[in-house]
C-alpha cells in the first residue's frame, strides 16, 4: 500500500468515525429530550390512563 492510500483510509476513517460520534450525541440527546419531555408534559400520564 503506498503511503497515498495510507492517508487515504485514514481520511475515511476519519469521517466515518466522525459520523458515528454524531449519530451517537443525536441519539443520546433524543433520549434526553424524551425523559425531560415525559416529566414535564401532563398528557403522558393521561394517554396510559395513570391520572384522572
Amino acid at each position: 500500500m503506498s503511503l497515498h492510500w495510507a492517508h487515504v483510509a485514514a481520511g475515511y476513517a476519519l469521517v466515518l468515525g466522525g459520523f458515528a460520534a454524531m449519530a451517537l450525541a443525536s441519539v443520546l440527546r433524543h433520549a434526553a429530550a424524551r425523559r425531560r419531555l415525559a416529566l414535564l408534559d401532563p398528557r403522558a400520564g393521561r394517554a396510559r390512563g395513570d391520572a384522572a
